[in-house]
């Protein structure tokens, strides 16, 4: 559900239940004000009629007929009121009505007091004899005797119902024509202008948004080499607003600006570093293996001297530290293309299995000389076949090979597996080896990273931290990822997970 849709539907909601709230109040005040109305002016009428007719009880008393007769002349011209002659206790000794009321039917007198009190009231509601609820407006008057007794003040009461009158035709006419029409078109006026309203809010609201929105947006499928806000398909947000949006806006322009800058200064200190060390590995790389190569010589003619077999082992130490510079050098220099933002990979589809198995051929003669096992095993289930650039997947597999018989010990045992799960090739160089500690597993594929218990010194022929590095590069470039599980004294396992073909 999107913000627009959102705001919308709260105007909406918003306008029809005020609207309704609206319509709600005007019906019931115009009826209020029709119950107030018919009381008072019912409770004129009985005024009257006990002004004009002395003494109501005796009447009834000696005529009784004749007096139904004459409470029905009273309401003759109000069809929708009823009007009785009540006891003390709201007996009902008669009534204008023609329903017949069962002997001794009695009204509750509550509401008759209410309505005969001092204290004037908006309307009373009471029993109706006649339908049996009491949903009526009421009104009464107390009737005394024209001789007064001492223990008696009040000798009955004229009670006066106004029913809920069904309207006929003509009047249900006029309250349409004076009300429902009126109400139904201020309903129409207002959800208009609510509609109207909402269409106004939402484009001022959400425009700026959707405008910021899609910048971001341009900005994260382009990178900030692109994507550009003032070179798109839509309209940046106006700058020169002095609203939320518009501040929005102008500090959205001033981070992006800031960071391609920031970008382009990156950048250039990056293609700088790379480009520093692609030269400097290449032009090293040269007489580092001149060096190397008079060291070889000067050994091979000290070997035929034991005189000078002190002179030999600094020769020894001078040759070991050579190499690890070259290797280090043909590492960096490595990694410095790899990461190359135009690098691409040279991919033919091949079984990975029979691509270990060379490898574990081509490491066999140095692992039996440290007397470690090195093997590729068989793959279960379907060929493990993906698409990758030979070279590099090499090298990263020997990477793992070289470590692990680096640091395992005579007897140890070395195992190569590749195997095809769902739409992955997982290839694992396990080892039954020292193990690594728990502290070093997350840093094992950081640059230049070691591990303090196990870094050779200096003269020695340890790594220097760049071939897992390389190895992760690798797995990188061909979509994949590596992990590393590892117990201390037990054996460490490296897992890449590739694409499958």
């Amino acid at each position: 559900m999107t913000v627009r849709f959102k705001i919308a539907l709260v105007i909406f909601i918003t306008g029809a239940f005020t609207a309704l709230g609206v319509v709600l109040t005007v019906l019931f005040a115009f009826q209020r004000f029709e119950h107030e109305s018919n009381y008072y002016r019912a409770s004129a009428f009985l005024g009257r009629v006990v002004q004009q007719h002395g003494d109501l009880l005796a009447l009834h008393e000696r005529h009784p007929q004749e007096f139904v007769e004459f409470l029905r002349s009273l309401v003759l011209l109000e069809p929708d009121t009823q009007l009785y002659l009540l006891g003390r206790d709201g007996t009902v000794l008669a009534a204008s009505g023609q329903v017949r009321l069962p002997a001794g039917f009695k009204v509750a007198l509550e509401p008759v007091m209410q309505a005969i009190g001092d204290e004037p009231m908006p309307y009373v509601m009471g029993d109706d004899p006649e339908r049996m609820d009491a949903d009526a407006v009421i009104a009464a008057r107390p009737l005394r005797r024209a001789v007064i007794r001492n223990d008696e003040a009040v000798a009955g009461y004229l009670y006066l119902v106004l029913h809920k009158a069904t309207l006929p035709e003509g009047r249900f006419a006029a309250l349409r024509s004076s009300f429902a029409l009126p109400a139904l078109g201020f309903i129409i006026a207002f959800v208009t202008l609510t509609t109207a309203l909402a269409a106004w809010i939402i484009g001022v609201v959400t425009r700026p948004l959707r405008q910021l929105s899609q910048a971001v947006a341009s900005v994260t499928r382009e990178g900030l080499d692109g994507g550009a806000p003032d070179k798109g398909a839509f309209r940046w947000p106006q700058q020169h607003t002095r609203d939320e949006f518009g501040q929005l806006s102008q500090g959205f322009r001033s981070m992006l600006d800031t960071l391609r800058r920031q970008w382009e200064a990156l950048r250039r200190v990056d293609h700088f570093r790379r480009e520093g060390v692609s030269n400097l590995s290449h032009d090293l790389r040269s007489p580092l293996t001149a060096t190397a190569t008079c060291l070889e010589t000067l050994d091979a003619r000290l070997a035929a001297d034991p005189a000078r077999a002190d002179d030999r082992q600094l020769l020894e130490v001078a040759l070991r530290n050579t190499r690890n510079a070259a290797r280090l050098l043909q590492s960096l220099g490595d990694l410095a293309l790899l990461d190359e933002p135009q690098f691409a990979l040279r991919r033919e589809q091949l079984d990975v299995g029979e691509l270990l198995g060379d490898i574990a051929l081509r490491f066999a003669p140095r692992a039996q000389a440290l007397g470690v096992s090195l093997a590729a095993e068989a793959a279960t289930g379907p060929p493990a076949r993906a698409s990758l650039d030979i070279e590099l997947f090499e090298r990263a597999v020997a990477n793992l090979v070289d470590n692990a018989l680096k640091f395992c010990p005579a007897g140890a045992r070395i195992a190569l597996r590749a195997q095809c799960v769902g739409d992955q090739v997982r290839v694992s160089v396990s080892d039954t080896g020292a193990g690594i500690a728990a502290a070093d597993l997350p840093h094992l594929f950081d640059r230049f990273y070691q591990s303090r218990k196990s870094v050779a010194p200096a003269s020695g022929e340890g790594g220097k931290g760049l071939g897992l590095a390389i190895v992760k590069r690798i797995a990188e470039l061909h979509g994949g990822s590596v992990t590393v599980r590892s117990t201390p004294g037990q054996g460490t396992t490296v897992n890449l997970a590739l694409p499958a073909a």
